[in-house]
């Protein structure tokens, strides 16, 4: 058996107003990011988990083919009108990125031009993402952001889309929003602080100049962060600075060469909203006097009556039971995005009229707004999917009713959605609340407990996971998994109520959820003790790790991605990116009650001498949301004090940040290794480290024959 790594142990005093802690590997720490003993140790470790998983590494090969067999490598997106032109996306055979083209109203499909190449633009890169763009309001210029770190530091560069090339200009260090004012040569940016990465200030650039970019307006409250976007009309600029929990707007005419910029509403404790502009006036998503949020209209010209919300008026007015999630403005009628139930629906309202829901087809399912960017358009682009149905985009026409299949995301192979069910159930929690599960299996899969069961949760920030398809999980289904969603409080999949039940000084809450969760589907014969295995990432990596400390016996192996587990520590360091940000959805440790809470969950500091199952932890070098020293230390502590043989493993991406590797096969080669290792677990037994080579297991269905080019490796 390989011998993991053991990182000398090197006590430092973490201090804080409220008592201090040793942390035997704060050394870990290095945020240069070059220290020789650090990088030494994270190297090791992934020599480490080589070699745990060499065994097992065909399965993980063979899945891998298998998952890229099924993607249809040559496609498209399904082309977006904007301004006079289409613009879409297209992948080719063997393509890591997406080449982004456009092409003029009527013109030939084959007379489409190439805005960004992403594959000829990663060359020479590690990592590469292309986050955003924009093109100038004549259509002749496109700003975009890039990252080749992962850092998610990007810089900002302008291609002339008539000669095709690049222009000197280069801005560093800035977020991805970004802005064109009616000029044509004035870009609007957000500059990020350096060692924190939090946008801070918002900038206007003028082509060609090399004087200093005029500042436009700086958030001084760290807790804040900004957003800076055009309106949907194309008449007004607008920079948002934005907390967990309050929100301020101002706004600015796009021709305005002064950028005087109006505060909408002023920033007020708990109110949060988001603006866009049609015609004469405002609408607004404001959760003033709506905890489940509702759209009001506001006059442009009563400049009064924006700073009061006792004045503004319903459009969509606040159902206690429907929480209103987003809104997409057209001039004949309004579409709203909302959540009841646990699930995301969408609402379509004519001006004037009531309003409609879009039918569904399954059980536990997800819509969302697709890409309309035009405001005079009168059909409304949407997805549909779900977990036995793949990504659907759909026009509806609003006034006819017809709705029209655009696109089925393709999947290769003998795929047949009939062979699959998906269930949405509700499982009791311990204080009389009910947890909403999405559940799906092939039809074949025995339901008396004795098949293994993918168990995935996240649980913060409002983020609600839906039940969407994946072509990759078939991979699991199709080998006799049960796949399930615990739709945990922190989410907001039941409302904002749901949300503020599963932060702060409620966050056990999701914790609970989560093992209750488990309890029901064990006790629905969906799967057994020791039979589940449990994933989840940043965030969702927290709660991996209180379930374990909590009740390791109820799972037979945890994959824990970028895990959030010494939140006490980070949350103490406002020099560490987003805590200022997040006091409001964990608390300040440095307030006596916020502090005891926190660590009466923290993953590292609630550790114990117990057994826990099989692990593997993966994290990123360069990872600005959670630093990768917090899973290494985590390890570190894990090995000390487990009583068991069961491995725990550790893989960091020394050339990727929070979300994992670029590329669509390199991110595939990820989701490869976390299913073959859960699937070597259930298959083969090895929770007590016997670690021998794994047969491949059986599968319902053939992989796929289609082979991934050679020198790639893995899309989620």
């Amino acid at each position: 058996m390989p011998i993991p790594p053991r990182p000398a142990q090197r006590p430092y005093r973490v201090e804080s107003p409220n008592g201090s802690r040793t942390d035997p590997y704060y050394w870990l720490r290095d945020d240069t990011r070059t220290s020789p003993d650090v990088l030494a140790h994270l190297r090791a470790e992934n020599d480490y988990t080589a070699a745990m998983l060499a065994p097992v590494q065909p399965l993980i090969d063979g899945l891998y083919t298998e998952i890229v067999g099924r993607l249809k490598q040559d496609d498209s997106s399904v082309p977006v009108r904007y301004r006079g032109h289409w613009y879409w996306t297209h992948y080719e055979t063997g393509g890591q990125y997406p080449i982004y083209l456009r092409r003029r109203d009527g013109d030939d499909p084959a007379a489409a031009v190439v805005l960004l190449d992403c594959n000829a633009m990663a060359q020479g890169h590690a990592f590469f993402q292309l986050a955003n763009y924009e093109v100038s309001p004549d259509d002749r210029l496109l700003a975009f952001a890039v990252d080749t770190v992962g850092r998610r530091q990007f810089q900002l560069r302008i291609k002339d889309l008539a000669t095709g090339e690049l222009l000197p200009d280069i801005i560093e260090n800035a977020e991805a929003d970004l802005a064109w004012a009616d000029d044509n040569r004035t870009l609007l940016y957000v500059e990020k602080d350096p060692v924190t990465l939090l946008g801070r200030r918002v900038r206007s650039h003028v082509l060609g100049s090399t004087a200093p970019d005029a500042l436009i307006y700086e958030e001084l409250d760290e807790s804040f962060g900004i957003a800076l976007e055009r309106s949907k009309s194309d008449d007004y600029l607008f920079i948002g600075s934005e907390s967990t929990t309050s929100s301020e707007w101002r706004y600015a005419r796009a021709n305005d060469p002064t950028f005087d910029f109006t505060v909408f509403a002023p920033r007020a404790d708990d109110h949060e909203y988001q603006i866009d502009h049609l015609d004469d006036r405002f609408l607004v998503r404001t959760n003033s006097q709506a905890q489940n949020f509702r759209i009001v209209a506001v006059p442009v010209a009563d400049r009064q009556a924006q700073g009061q919300p006792d004045r503004w008026v319903d459009v969509i007015a606040h159902d206690p039971q429907i929480l209103v999630q987003d809104f997409e403005l057209f001039r004949d009628f309004l579409a709203v995005s909302e959540r009841s139930g646990g699930l995301s629906k969408i609402r379509v309202q004519r001006w004037g009229q009531s309003a409609e829901l879009l039918l569904a087809d399954d059980p536990a399912y997800t819509m969302h707004l697709g890409a309309n960017p035009e405001i005079d358009a009168t059909r409304l682009r949407y997805v549909y999917t779900s977990l036995t149905t793949p990504a659907s985009t759909y026009d509806i026409d609003i006034h006819s009713g017809e709705r029209t299949l655009l696109k089925r995301e393709p999947v290769l192979g003998d795929f047949d959605s009939s062979n699959y069910a998906s269930e949405f159930l509700w499982a009791p929690a311990r204080d009389g609340e009910r947890i909403p599960v999405s559940v799906v299996y092939r039809k074949d899969t025995p339901r008396d407990g004795s098949a293994p069961l993918f168990l995935y949760a996240y649980g913060s920030y409002g983020l609600s996971m839906d039940p969407a398809f994946s072509s990759a999980r078939l991979s699991l289904l199709d080998r006799g998994f049960i796949y399930a969603i615990a739709h945990v409080r922190g989410g907001q999949e039941l409302g904002r109520r749901w949300y503020d039940d599963g932060r702060l000084l409620h966050k056990w809450n999701t914790f609970n959820d989560f093992l209750d969760a488990t309890d029901f589907l064990i006790a629905q014969r969906y799967a057994s003790a020791g039979r589940i295995y449990a994933s989840g990432g940043s965030a969702g990596g927290l709660l991996m790790g209180t379930a374990i400390n909590m009740a390791p016996e109820k799972y037979g192996g945890v994959v824990a991605n970028v895990p959030f587990v010494d939140i006490v520590t980070t949350m103490l360091d406002e020099s560490i990116p987003l805590t200022t940000l997040e006091y409001d959805e964990w608390g300040n440790p440095n307030e006596a009650d916020f502090y005891r809470y926190m660590l009466s969950y923290s993953p590292y500091d609630n550790v114990s001498a117990q057994a826990y199952p099989p692990m593997l932890v993966t994290t990123g070098l360069w990872d600005s949301q959670v630093q990768y020293y917090e899973p290494a230390k985590w390890v570190a502590r894990l090995r000390d004090l487990k009583t068991d043989t069961n491995p725990i493993l550790l893989h960091t991406n020394l050339d990727a940040g929070h979300g994992g590797q670029s590329g669509r096969f390199e991110r595939l080669r990820e989701v490869a290794r976390e299913y073959g290792f859960v699937i070597a677990l259930a298959k083969s037994g090895l929770a007590a480290g016997a670690w021998g080579p794994v047969p491949e297991a059986e599968s319902h269905a053939p992989a796929p024959s289609p082979q991934p080019p050679a020198g790639s490796s893995g899309v989620s």
